[in-house]
């Protein structure tokens, strides 16, 4: 991916039940772009949300697929997950609340 800004990949935070939980344990979740690799979303959170990361953790998300007739089609593209456990103490404010 070269040089690239860190607002290029992290593409949003994943809001979901199952990521509100993991952020008691200083663990958030991230849509990231399908090129990044780890050490590219570890500087990136570092940068945004000024906190120290442990751990990266990344995940291929499989598209969705449905049926329009005989034709099976692409209902949602294929995305990357990435799992981000921050240092003990710290939190990322914008999952706070939620």
């Amino acid at each position: 991916m070269g040089q690239v800004s860190p607002y290029q990949v992290i593409r949003r935070p994943v809001n979901t039940e199952k990521s509100r939980n993991a952020a008691v344990d200083n663990q958030y979740v991230f849509e990231v772009d399908r090129r990044a690799n780890k050490s590219q979303i570890r500087d990136a959170v570092e940068y945004i949300f000024k906190v120290n990361v442990v751990q990266v953790r990344v995940m291929n998300m499989a598209p969705k697929y449905g049926r329009w007739g005989r034709k099976h089609v692409k209902r949602s593209p294929a995305w990357k997950k990435a799992v981000v456990t921050v240092a003990q103490g710290q939190q990322i404010e914008i999952f706070e609340g939620v």
